[in-house]
This record gives structure tokens, C-alpha cells and sequence, in this order.
């Protein structure tokens, strides 16, 4: 045969066998890859959990369902209030994991599970301060009284101990000294999620109580009893409160300074609205109260195979980046403040007054006695 013949037949064969292997290699799933071509380990561990409000857009987010694949897990999460988890710690019924808001309800989950003999092991992935969302204006007023500081460029401090007594002692904003700036006839009060379902309403009423109990956490059911007696006037003069987080945070968005001139707020929601917004309004301001408190979303892993996933969350450098993306603090602040800044949004880069919230079981009946003065 021709030398030229020969090699076309052979060109011939090559492309045949080439492009049946290649027909065969499209009809692959992506999911049904070889673990070497995807990256993904062969074992895929699946898991169940009970997520707060906070962390929900979290593991909704398609690059986060990624990295989780990246590292084999497949997780299913349902979304529930932080308090109600610890009647899941039931034997047989409950998930693989919960991640609510809060030590405290984190605390109230590992109770309950130890009474019905779960083990459970805690892991704290990250976390945010809580703050008050406010105006330039408004933040002026209470400089002139004595009450806040500009640290930095659109970021205050808050005595919050002085801010608590002038709202105890049902102090005005026309009443304040330079008030022209905001000069209203309006209890200043701080608006607040309904303490009844919502943590951050809790954490709220413990740093309220803190202020009341002369700067010391409430630690006895005496001092509890008073101190949430005297914080639940502040509550009940509120009037309608939002049930869930965000409701307090979009009033404060959409509706402004005239409704909403102190809004308590979770950080990272300022800062996944300034990611999202690409900038806040011109005069928007964060008030970081001293002291303040620190909200931990806790994941409590109730089996073994979770540990691993509670170990990912926080040591893995994408899932914790990931975790800033939504505007949670982690332990590399630098990189929270760059990603904050980039955002046009100015934050507090380090936080020194901290306190811890009360025990669990004193929150709750302080809890109980602040929504029995609601109801009356």
C-alpha cells in the first residue's frame, strides 16, 4: 500500500477511537467523575443540622456548597430559632450538628444533650460583635453629651452605661445638650428585635442588665430578678418589635434616622449590607458600645462524623474566608478589616471592653420576667 494511503487510514483510526472515547468521557456526570479529576474525596460524609437565621445565607452560598464538596461533605441544614434547638437534643431525633446564635443557647444545647446522654463537642468557627447601627447626626448629639467618641472616621465608641441611664431616666433628644442636629421630641431609646424569639434582643437585654448591675455581669437570681424588672420598661416602651434580626436592620435601612436613630445590631449584617451595597449611605455610622458583647454562632457537633466538619469551619482557610464574605469576624482581623474597608464600610479593628452574658438559666428567667411585663 502507498506510504501516504497508509498513513491516512492510520489518521483515520486515531480520530475514530479518539472521539468515541471522548463521547464516552462527555456523557459523564460532573458528580460521577473520578475523585482524582474532581478533587473531591471518594467518600462523601452527609450531614444533617439545625442553622440560625445568621449562618443561613452562609451555607446557602454555592461557593461554600463547593468548598464543603472540595472537603466530601453533602450538608442538609434546616433553619430554626436558636432557643428551640435544645428540644431537638432528643435520642434517636437529633441532627448531626446545630449552629445556633449565641453561647448562651449554644450552652442550653449542650445541657440538654448531656441530660439525654449525647455528647456533643463545641467549636467556635467565628463570630461578631454586637454594635449600634446609627447616623452621623445622632452619633453628634451624643458626643456633645458626654455619651460617645469618634475613633475613627465614621466609627464610635458608646458609653453604653451612660447611654443606659439616660434612657432610664426617660430622658428626650430635644432635651440633650447641642440637640440641634437631631433635635426631635423622641424617647431616646435603642431599638431592639422582641427579646421573646430573638437573640440579639437577648444579648441586648445582657449587656442592659450589665449597665443596671453597676458594670458587673448579673450572676445571682436577686440581682437578675431586679435588674431584668428595670430593663424590661426599656423593652415595653419600644412598642412593636420585629420577631427576627433583620427586621430591626431593614427598618433601620429603609426607613431611617426618623424611625430607627439607634438600631442594636449583629456587626456582620452592616457588613454583608456594605459588601452586598458595595458602600453604605454617607451617613451611616457604627456606635461600638463599651463595653460590648460578642456574639459566637457555636457549632455544636451531637456525632462523630460532624467533628470533622466543625474542625473545617474553623481551621479551613476558604470556609473562613468565606465566612468574612458574609461579614462575620475570624481570627485573622486583618483580613476582616481590609475586606470591611474595600466594602466602604470603616469598622472598630480591635475590641478590648468585652463582657461575657449571663449563665443560660439566668438569662432565661430574665428572659421570662422582661416578656411577663410585656404582656401586662
Amino acid at each position: 500500500m502507498h506510504k501516504a494511503a497508509k498513513t491516512l487510514i492510520t489518521l483515520a483510526l486515531l480520530a475514530t477511537f479518539g472521539g468515541a472515547a471522548w463521547l464516552a468521557f462527555d456523557r459523564t456526570a460532573p458528580s460521577a467523575l473520578p475523585p482524582a479529576l474532581t478533587g473531591r474525596p471518594a467518600q462523601t460524609v452527609q450531614l444533617k443540622g439545625l442553622i440560625a437565621l445568621d449562618v443561613e445565607p452562609y451555607f446557602k452560598d454555592p461557593r461554600v456548597i463547593e468548598a464543603l464538596a472540595q472537603k466530601g461533605f453533602q450538608v442538609d441544614v434546616t433553619r430554626i430559632g436558636s432557643r428551640d434547638m435544645a428540644a431537638r437534643a432528643v435520642p434517636g431525633q437529633a441532627p448531626d450538628f446545630f449552629f445556633p446564635s449565641g453561647v448562651v443557647a449554644a450552652n442550653q444545647i449542650g445541657d440538654a444533650a448531656r441530660k439525654s446522654n449525647i455528647g456533643t463537642t463545641a467549636y467556635s468557627p467565628f463570630y461578631t460583635p454586637m454594635v449600634i447601627a446609627s447616623w452621623t447626626p445622632v452619633a453628634q448629639v451624643l458626643a456633645a453629651n458626654g455619651m460617645a467618641k469618634e475613633t475613627q472616621p465614621k466609627v464610635w465608641s458608646l458609653d453604653f452605661g451612660k447611654l443606659a441611664q439616660a434612657m432610664l431616666e426617660r430622658k428626650r433628644w430635644n432635651q440633650l445638650k447641642s440637640a440641634g442636629a437631631y433635635d426631635v421630641n423622641k424617647s431616646i431609646l435603642v431599638s431592639t428585635t422582641d427579646v421573646r424569639r430573638s437573640n440579639s434582643a437577648a444579648q441586648y437585654l445582657a449587656l442592659t442588665t450589665h449597665a443596671i448591675n453597676g458594670g458587673e455581669v448579673v450572676s445571682d437570681r436577686a440581682a437578675a430578678q431586679k435588674a431584668a424588672q428595670r430593663a424590661a420598661e426599656l423593652f415595653k416602651r419600644q412598642g412593636y418589635q420585629e420577631n427576627y434580626v433583620n427586621g430591626n436592620f431593614d427598618d433601620y435601612v429603609s426607613i431611617g434616622m426618623g424611625k430607627t436613630p439607634l438600631a442594636f445590631i449583629y456587626e456582620n449584617q452592616m457588613v454583608s449590607y456594605a459588601l452586598a451595597k458595595k458602600g453604605v449611605a454617607a451617613d451611616m455610622v457604627l456606635m461600638y458600645p463599651q463595653p460590648t458583647i460578642f456574639n459566637k454562632v457555636v457549632f455544636v457537633a451531637s456525632s462523630e462524623k460532624a467533628k470533622a466538619l466543625g474542625e473545617a469551619l474553623s481551621t479551613d482557610p476558604t470556609l473562613q474566608r468565606l465566612a468574612v464574605d458574609h461579614g462575620f469576624r475570624i481570627g485573622d482581623t486583618a483580613h476582616f478589616v481590609q475586606v470591611a474597608k474595600a466594602a466602604g464600610l470603616a469598622v472598630e479593628e480591635r475590641l478590648s471592653q468585652v463582657v461575657d452574658p449571663p449563665s443560660f438559666e439566668l438569662m432565661g428567667e430574665m428572659i421570662d420576667v422582661v416578656a411577663a411585663e410585656m404582656g401586662r
